[in-house]
């Protein structure tokens, strides 16, 4: 059968398929959907739990107990009446949570330094998630600008850079100066406190609505866009983009 074929390499597609499907509910905010499919996670969770067991590792109870003990570790302004009094007394705030948080979950990894904390950022994280989160790190130890003005100075920056590598017509040069780019751009999302992963799926759905948009107004016309020109069809999109604006 099927799943006495599964090991935990072979379901990886799985979990990030029903991760994302997760998302999608929550986004459409459907929530027949999103129990639906955190169901499907949870039975992603099982069926590994289940091969671990068959292989002697750990179990579904040692899963449980396992995120139990680490939320008790994470969360001693919850947990630890001492910690917790200790916060309160002083005005406890969010970054002083978050900040009791990340230095417990560093201590658990045995990260010796900003740079071993940035290694243990998953590499398979969306890149834009990951470049934000490094990037974070190198906040938190100093290394960062002093305000957005200098962000957007990077960015222009790396722009001209790649504009650069595009006149010599070295690929490898243009890949690397386009993460830089990106990079930077990340960069100042983040100094504006906003979820560049968010921002980027905001904007590939305005695109997908106002080509529809060009595709529908052209079919009406009796024409394909194959067969108009770019200067026909960017007056559809500017049409298209000021009726979002209304």
């Amino acid at each position: 059968p099927w799943d006495r074929e599964q090991t935990h390499k072979t379901l990886i597609r799985g979990m990030i398929e029903e991760s994302y499907e997760v998302i999608e509910a929550i986004e459409t905010e459907n929530t027949e959907n999103l129990k639906e499919e955190l169901g499907d996670v949870l039975l992603q969770v099982v069926m590994h739990a289940q091969i671990a067991e068959e292989n002697g590792t750990f179990s579904l109870r040692d899963v449980a107990d396992e995120v139990s003990e680490k939320m008790l570790r994470r969360h001693p302004h919850v947990f630890d009446e001492k910690t917790a009094e200790t916060l309160q007394n002083c005005g406890i705030s969010v970054d002083n949570v978050y900040e009791l948080w990340d230095n417990v979950k560093q201590g658990e990894k045995n990260a010796s330094s900003v740079t071993e904390e940035m290694k243990n950022i998953p590499r398979h994280l969306p890149a834009l998630l990951r470049s934000e989160k490094i990037q974070a790190k190198a906040r938190r130890a100093g290394f960062d600008w002093d305000d957005v003005s200098e962000a957007f100075l990077k960015v222009r920056e790396e722009l001209l850079e790649l504009e650069e590598a595009c006149e010599q017509q070295d690929k490898e040069h243009m890949r690397h100066e386009a993460g830089d780019l990106l990079f930077a751009a990340v960069n100042v999302a983040r100094f504006l406190d906003i979820d560049p992963e968010e921002a980027l799926n905001l904007t590939s759905e305005r695109f997908i609505r106002r080509f529809s948009h060009v595709e529908d107004q052209a079919r009406r016309k009796g024409r394909s866009l194959n067969d108009m020109s770019l200067a026909e069809m960017d007056e559809l999109w500017e049409i298209a983009k000021s009726k979002e604006q209304l």
